[in-house]
């Protein structure tokens, strides 16, 4: 509201909440750090676990950062923007989700120092740019080039990545299923390997135990087969793939037909029949034996294709038919008459099997597929979920090192040599920036920090003793949390993908500076939930209920 010739011009509607200044920049730095603190704990080998319960009572236990900051009904904007810091990192490496939420958290921080300094916004935002810049080139030149054919890096890769997940007991059997997938989808282009990891198809089945779970080199179809007379198993399969279904067609125009006479409607009757025994007849002249149509069969097409011992499913996910394409060789065709032998897929296994009470049809045996399916088992709905939580991470590790060729030794190794290197940077800047980049390396320092704490380890000593013994001993030096003293990350086999640290500083710095600039909120009033607060979601400074706690 301003003031005009002593008139009151309003300007905002009644019940708008607005946050100048330093309390807007306070709050949002607040919101921000309470969830980096929520996730804190749940870093490293030693890390907890969060149990997540929704509105409608579903319940989670996971530590994975992404997960936990997904499944929390948030309502504070600034903390909000955290939650895509840990989803980019998802969506770009995979794993490394509670890192970059927990620097972006030590990183404001950090800048609230400054602010109470009296040095502005910009002077901060500033030097965290080029501390962030400086960053990414330092983790370049440390990062030590590895082949995609050393599968004993990429094993390692997975089993630190997996360490720490409820998966960690069968770290070395999730280990190879990640490697193995990985290596067998990957494709050679231009020299380089991709990996699309949708061809890795991840399937769940509670019962038996997580020690169960294995690859299967073809695709596991979550289907039973649509006749009882049907084969169960057939061995040198002919697999063809149809989109259409097997039914009587409909005319597209509105239509009708007279019948007058009892033949007329025999007739009908038996060209319909005519019809379907054609289409059978026509999949059953390629040779095929498996039959997957992504549509529906209808049942005299199911008695025809039983009386032929040809195996057939239906209403199979355009995703899964995309799948059996990759790893059988064979062509999704739209129309029967179009099928032909050189269309047919080819896999020495095709069988109908019962797991955990359900029947599931596994395609095994295909010569170098390019899709896989891994099947999770365990003992219950809980556990392997957060198996699979532990596997996709795995997965995309993997990925990641195959396609890049770099890693970094992990434990806080990365960001010790990153905090020394940024502190030697920022007496090269000097000026008022230069704070900004001390205070970036000193932030960094949180990762070896947090991974001490969780562990139940005195922090200051082991912070003290980790940067003396990297100084003198190697970038390599980090953390060993089972020993509680600072080792050769590289010599116990402790690495991470370069991907994973370079996308973590970036997502983390970047939230941060967006958050750093901030320095007005205009909270339009939002209508009051029962026993709610008005104004901001969640009120502004009560983040709906979560305490600071630190």
């Amino acid at each position: 509201m301003a003031q005009l010739s002593g008139q009151p011009v309003v300007i905002l509607p009644e019940g708008t909440q607005r946050y100048v200044g330093r309390d807007a920049q306070r709050l949002n730095i607040l919101a921000a750090r309470i969830i980096a603190e929520t996730v804190r704990t749940t870093l490293g080998p030693k890390g907890m676990d969060k149990m997540l319960v929704d509105s409608l009572g579903d319940v989670v236990v996971t530590n994975d950062g992404a997960t936990i900051l997904d499944r929390i009904d948030l309502q504070h904007p600034a903390a909000k923007m955290m939650v895509e810091v840990a989803k980019t990192q998802d969506k770009e490496a995979g794993d490394g989700t509670t890192t970059a939420v927990v620097i972006a958290g030590e990183l404001l921080r950090k800048a609230e120092e400054l602010l109470d300094q009296n040095i502005h916004p910009s002077i901060i935002v500033k030097g965290y740019t080029m501390a962030a810049e400086k960053a990414q080139e330092i983790l370049e030149d440390i990062a030590i080039e590895v082949t995609p054919d050393d599968e004993e890096t990429l094993m390692r890769i997975a089993m630190t990545s997996i360490t720490g997940k409820n998966a960690e007991s069968h770290k070395e059997l999730f280990a190879r299923l990640a490697v193995d997938a990985v290596r067998q989808v990957a494709e050679k282009k231009d020299g380089k390997f991709a990996v699309d990891i949708d061809n890795i198809k991840i399937e769940k089945k509670a019962g038996e135990s997580v020690e169960e779970s294995e690859l299967i080199r073809g695709v596991v179809i979550d289907k039973e087969r649509v006749h009882p007379r049907m084969p169960t198993r057939i061995e040198g399969a002919k697999i063809a793939l149809i989109n259409e279904a097997l039914e009587v067609k409909k005319t597209e125009t509105d239509a009708k037909i007279n019948i007058t006479s009892p033949d007329q409607l025999f007739q009908f009757i038996e060209q319909e029949e005519k019809m379907l025994k054609e289409m059978v007849d026509q999949i059953a002249a390629t040779g095929a034996n498996v039959l997957f149509v992504q549509k529906g069969i209808d049942d005299l097409a199911q008695h025809y294709l039983a009386k032929y011992g040809i195996l057939a499913v239906r209403r199979v996910k355009k995703s899964d038919m995309e799948k059996l394409a990759k790893a059988t060789g064979a062509k999704v065709v739209t129309n029967v008459k179009d099928l032909t032998a050189e269309d047919l897929g080819h896999a020495d296994l095709v069988e109908e099997r019962k797991i955990a009470g359900e029947s599931m049809i596994f395609v095994e045996g295909c010569k170098n597929p390019k899709a896989v399916t891994i099947l999770i088992r365990g003992g219950t709905e809980h556990v392997i979920d957060e198996v699979e939580r532990a596997l996709e991470d795995a997965i995309k590790v993997v990925k990641d090192v195959m396609e890049d060729g770099y890693v970094l030794p992990a434990g806080g190794a990365g960001e010790i040599e990153l905090s020394i290197k940024l502190d030697e940077y920022a007496k090269q800047v000097g000026g008022k920036e230069a704070l900004a980049i001390e205070n970036f390396a000193e932030a960094l320092r949180i990762i070896p920090k947090t991974l001490a704490e969780n562990a139940g380890l005195d922090t200051v000593e082991m912070l003290v003793k980790v940067i003396s013994e990297h100084k003198n001993r190697g970038r390599a030096i980090g953390i060993d949390i089972f020993e509680g003293e600072p080792a050769d990350m590289l010599a116990k086999g402790i690495i991470e993908p370069l991907r994973v640290k370079k996308q973590a500083i970036k997502s983390a710095s970047e939230a941060a500076i967006m958050i750093l600039r901030i320095d007005d909120v205009i909270a339009a009033k939002i209508s009051k939930p029962e026993g709610g607060q008005g104004g901001m979601p969640g009120g502004m400074g009560g983040m709906g209920g979560m305490d600071m706690g630190m």
